[in-house]
């Protein structure tokens, strides 16, 4: 074999097996991340008769994954960009998996807060790191598919975790949910150190040192310790007001001093603004619709299963149609379009009655959001520096998370100040966050079909 045929390249003409098995492996971590975060959100109510807390307290470790995981994409960002995308996306893996079959083990609410943060950090890492290994893997023709792909995974854990509800949930209980990961997770932290080849552009740079992702690190367990500490001393709506308030500005000046961020600080600004309202956008429309079902419209575990699938399917469609039709019309006019399109199906999807009616409305409601949401790996990697790619793209969407990260207990409290009405919580989290992106992605920049080549940071 010739040197120039040894390692695929970003514009090959045809797909090779190392570039589908950087593809598989991406969107494989993507869905196994989803589907132990979502697992969650089915048995909020179980946690609260367990821990003898009502659901907004327990909403609270959703709120908590979601805002640490800007610590890990930083952490992990770093150390792919340094060290390789292979290697430290098989450790995120076998992490999320590690604390997300930890959790079934919780003897307090404590101890579940603390393990649901550690699992959040590990989980930060994974979506900038797979999507620059896939993006960068690729023909560049094929970038709107695989960025439907990838963020299919987002909606395929989900599906998984509905289908786990239905099967495991009645007979093991809400342990049994949060265990069903681990092995698979496993699984495929070997298969990415066994049969998945390293991104064809990245290079080592030679700034690379041990002792600057040592100090990272301890930033970063600093920062996750302040932040439980925030929790435990000022309690759930106070003390994620401190964190919100507090911690990115903290990051963002944090980022601001190096020379990369006074670089792109506009750029990086806009990402995380648009990546705010994404974050509202998805976690606002299914986070808690679970919870919706189960106790405003006292819906059995098959009927919650019957409509969390049929969501699903309804992302998992729109995230493949909606990124494919960006390859054509541009990232900017895709999403637009998707946004505006979801305004009017809030009606069906959040104030349906029948179990047939809100499964229709919420598949297209989905169809929508996630329609939206396909384009945004793709979208990020384009615009990102090279050279920084892992960090650049995994951090502003992980601070966009950060913001985003007060949705479950914003709504949570307000249906229950609406004496149980969450379709008013659902409704109006996602009409705002739609007409946000629609804003924000038009004033903003578009890098279509751009090279993703390396340059060191």
């Amino acid at each position: 074999m010739r040197a120039d045929q040894s390692a695929p390249t970003a514009t090959s003409a045809s797909w090779s097996a190392p570039q589908r098995r950087a593809v598989i492996a991406a969107f494989l971590g993507w869905t196994l991340d989803a589907f132990d975060f979502f697992v969650l959100t089915f048995v909020t109510a179980d946690l609260a008769r367990q821990f003898d807390v009502k659901i907004p307290a327990i909403l609270l470790a959703v709120t908590l994954t979601l805002a640490v995981r800007p610590l890990g994409a930083f952490l992990f960002g770093r150390l792919a960009d340094d060290y390789g995308r292979r290697p430290v996306l098989a450790l995120n893996i076998f992490l999320y998996s590690l604390f997300g079959f930890a959790t079934a083990f919780a003897p307090t609410l404590t101890v579940f807060l603390v393990v649901r943060a550690l699992f959040g950090v590990a989980m930060g890492g994974i979506w900038g790191i797979g999507a620059s290994l896939a993006f960068e893997s690729i023909p560049s023709r094929a970038r709107g598919l695989v960025s439907g792909l990838l963020q299919s995974g987002y909606p395929g854990g989900y599906l998984l975790a509905s289908i786990a509800f239905g099967l495991v949930h009645a007979p093991f209980g809400w342990r049994g949910m949060f265990m069903v990961g681990l092995v698979p997770g496993l699984l495929l932290a070997f298969y990415l150190l066994t049969r998945v080849s390293e991104s064809p552009v990245w290079r080592r740079p030679p700034s690379a040192q041990g002792a600057r992702h040592l100090l990272h690190l301890l930033v970063v367990a600093a920062i996750l310790a302040l932040m439980l500490g925030v929790l435990i001393r000022f309690g759930r709506e106070q003390g994620l007001l401190y964190i919100v308030a507090g911690v990115v500005p903290l990051l963002l000046l944090g980022a601001a001093l190096t020379p990369f961020m006074r670089r792109h600080w506009k750029l990086a600004l806009y990402a995380i603004l648009l990546m705010t309202g994404f974050n509202f956008f998805s976690h606002g429309t299914q986070d808690l619709y679970p919870t919706f079902l189960r106790v405003q419209h006292h819906f059995d575990d098959a009927t919650v299963t019957f409509i969390t699938v049929t969501l699903n399917l309804g992302a998992i469609v729109g995230g493949l149609l909606v990124a494919t039709l960006s390859q054509r019309i541009g990232r900017r006019k895709a999403v637009i379009a998707a946004a505006l399109l979801a305004l009017p199906m809030i009606g069906f999807w959040a104030y349906a009655t029948s179990a047939v009616a809100l499964a229709a409305g919420a598949f297209l409601m989905q169809l929508c959001v996630q329609g939206a949401w396909g384009v945004v790996p793709v979208h990020l990697n384009e615009l990102s520096p090279p050279g920084v790619r892992s960090t650049f793209a995994g951090t502003v969407y992980q601070l966009g998370n950060l913001i985003a990260s007060v949705n479950a207990v914003f709504q949570g409290e307000l249906a229950e100040r609406h004496g149980g009405n969450y379709s008013l919580a659902l409704a109006l989290v996602a009409g705002g966050a739609a007409l946000l992106i629609a804003i924000v992605m038009s004033a903003g920049p578009e890098a279509k079909d751009a090279e993703l080549g390396h340059a060191t940071a």
